[in-house]
């Protein structure tokens, strides 16, 4: 009786252990970040650029097929290629209007894709990126808002986002980061400022089917008047900037 109530007790104890699931770790990009093929001219941007912050919120991990819109010197596509690793894949892609406009962007892509086997060059008109499978995540920085400044033919913005959404797997992510504009400017001051307001920037993707899933303040400068150009000397670098991340639903 006292060895079966013992080995009772025991099966008991292990029935309820086992159906505590184990604590999830926190993911982290630290590895991707310390990369060693990444340039000194980008890791020396990594403290105002929060790139753990950003790649957390992107929720990009190992085997991950992704897309980098606009790369410019491919300061994020190098970092994500780290992370998606040899069973992913990065898509960086370089508007062919970008290249007409400085030739050293074309150089930059280059560059990038000659490091990291895993990297695909992708270089088309700025609202046709072509990708040649769906995506995991698509991320833009700094960019979205060029989509809607007056250099940009009539409808640019509206087909490029109709390009991120046929881009992206059912379930698929999308990441926004840029510029703030003032509230309730809508893309009124986009072209002067290269700067897009936030709430513009919502109602656009959720317009084209995107659901809003998670924003982020990291890039919050309060001190930022958001009424001078991104270009300017005395803002540059210090921009008021909003981070959201849309879900293609699935």
């Amino acid at each position: 009786m006292r060895r079966s109530l013992l080995l009772f007790t025991f099966a008991s104890l292990s029935l309820a252990t086992a159906s505590v699931p184990a604590a999830a770790e926190t993911p982290s990009y630290a590895a991707a970040i310390a990369d060693s093929r990444r340039p000194a001219a980008d890791t020396e941007r990594d403290a105002a650029r929060l790139p753990e912050q950003v790649l957390e919120f992107t929720q990009v991990k190992p085997g991950d097929v992704v897309g980098d819109y606009l790369m410019g010197g491919g300061y994020w596509t190098r970092m994500l290629a780290a992370e998606v690793g040899q069973s992913g894949k990065v898509y960086g892609f370089t508007a062919d209007e970008f290249v007409n406009f400085r030739p050293a962007y074309a150089d930059e892509q280059d560059a990038v894709v000659k490091d990291y086997d895993n990297v695909v060059k992708v270089r088309s008109p700025i609202a046709a990126p072509a990708f040649s499978e769906p995506l995991d995540m698509l991320l833009t920085v700094q960019n979205f808002h060029d989509l809607f400044i007056t250099q940009m033919p009539e409808g640019t913005g509206s087909r490029a986002i109709k390009a991120f959404y046929d881009a992206l797997k059912p379930g698929g992510t999308l990441v926004v980061i840029d510029h703030s504009a003032p509230d309730g400017s809508g893309i009124g001051k986009t072209s002067e400022l290269h700067r897009i307001d936030r709430q513009f920037v919502i109602d656009a993707l959720t317009a084209a089917g995107f659901a809003l899933d998670g924003s982020a303040d990291f890039y919050a400068r309060p001190d930022d008047p958001r009424d001078a150009n991104v270009f300017s000397p005395a803002i540059r670098g210090k921009t008021d900037q909003f981070a959201l991340r849309f879900k293609k639903p699935g």
